[in-house]
């Protein structure tokens, strides 16, 4: 089964975003173990609003991946071979896991790392910390107790930055979790 990881960065306080998208506090002064992660990568699953940010940073950066664009509007591809998925997402990323290739990326943003959570998809969480505090924005993990769940420690990085990278693997519940999406 393929490995599902959402590799991500987060101010201290748990935010992934400012409110209106933007991400212009985040460090691009090193890689951060980004080039490595990428390598085991060949396929990305982003929320649609994570897309249309993406996009405007310019060149995409996925070209030579595999992407897909969960959106509960849009369907069909994109320009850049990206395509959008836009119902039965639990069958698709079963479907998906089974199939053969290299690991799967979950990109963000936080309705679908919601999603993944609540269906217990994700089998990796790599975090880089960010040292500073937004007050607000966009949530990395939305308020919900039906989320908890235990992570197991694999790894802590740190860097002279002040950046703190923790990577977990998840503690499986055994419980069934029902579907929050009509």
């Amino acid at each position: 089964m393929r490995k599902i990881s959402l590799f991500i960065a987060s101010s201290l306080d748990g935010y992934i975003a400012r409110g209106s998208g933007e991400v212009d506090w985040l460090f691009t002064d090193q890689d951060y173990g980004y080039t490595e992660f990428f390598t085991q990568v060949d396929t990305l699953i982003m929320g649609h609003k994570t897309y249309q940010q993406v996009l405007s940073f310019g060149d995409y950066p996925y070209q030579e991946k595999e992407v897909f664009i969960f959106s509960r509007t849009e369907q069909g591809e994109t320009d850049n071979q990206a395509k959008f998925v836009s119902s039965d997402w639990e069958g698709f990323i079963n479907t998906l896991r089974q199939s053969s290739g290299g690991n799967i990326w979950l990109v963000g943003g936080t309705q679908i790392i919601y999603f993944f959570l609540l269906k217990g998809f994700i089998d990796e969480l790599i975090l880089s910390i960010h040292p500073i505090i937004l007050g607000s924005g966009r949530q990395l993990i939305v308020n919900d107790s039906s989320l908890e769940t235990m992570l197991i420690l694999q790894d802590v990085k740190s860097f002279d930055s002040g950046l703190l990278q923790v990577t977990y693997t998840f503690k499986r519940k055994n419980t069934e979790i029902t579907d929050i999406f009509v």
